[in-house]
C-alpha cells in the first residue's frame, strides 16, 4: 500500500523523524535537505508524495513547488512553520495539495499522506472530439 515519499527539510533531525514515521507506515522514503536537491530528486525518482518545507536553502519551498509542478502532478504536502493565512494561500496557489504547520503531529502527517494515496491521480481525459 505504501508509496514513494520524498521528505524535504533543512532540519535533518526533523526530516529523519518524519521519514521514520512514514517508513513504519510502509512507505519507501528518501530525504533531501535543500530546494535544488528536491527538484532534482523529484525529477529523478518520481515520488508519489513530496513533503516540502518552505524555508529551504538555495531554492525556497515555494519556488521548488512551482518548478516541480512543471513536470509532475505528484502530491505535495507543505510542512512549515509559516502559519499565516497568506502563506497558506501562496503555498496552495503554487500547487501544494495540503498545508500542515509546525509544530505538527507526525501521525497526522502520515494519515494525510495515506489519504492522498487512496485517491491516485489519473491522467486528464483528452478534450471531446480528439
Amino acid at each position: 500500500m505504501g508509496g514513494r515519499v520524498l521528505v524535504v527539510d533543512d532540519e535533518r533531525s526533523l526530516a529523519k523523524v518524519v521519514a521514520s514515521y512514514l517508513q513504519r507506515d510502509g512507505h519507501e522514503v528518501s530525504c533531501v535537505f535543500d530546494g535544488r536537491a528536491a527538484v532534482a530528486a523529484v525529477r529523478r525518482d518520481r515520488p508519489d508524495v513530496v513533503v516540502l518545507d518552505l524555508a529551504l536553502p538555495g531554492l525556497d519551498g515555494i519556488e521548488a513547488c512551482r518548478q516541480i509542478r512543471t513536470f509532475t502532478d505528484c502530491y505535495v504536502v507543505m510542512l512549515t512553520a509559516r502559519s499565516e493565512e497568506v502563506d497558506k494561500l501562496v503555498g496552495l496557489g503554487v500547487g501544494a495539495d495540503d498545508y500542515l504547520t509546525k509544530p505538527f503531529s507526525p501521525r497526522e502527517l502520515v494519515a494525510r499522506v495515506r489519504a492522498m494515496l487512496r485517491r491516485p491521480r489519473t491522467p486528464a481525459a483528452p478534450p471531446p472530439g480528439q
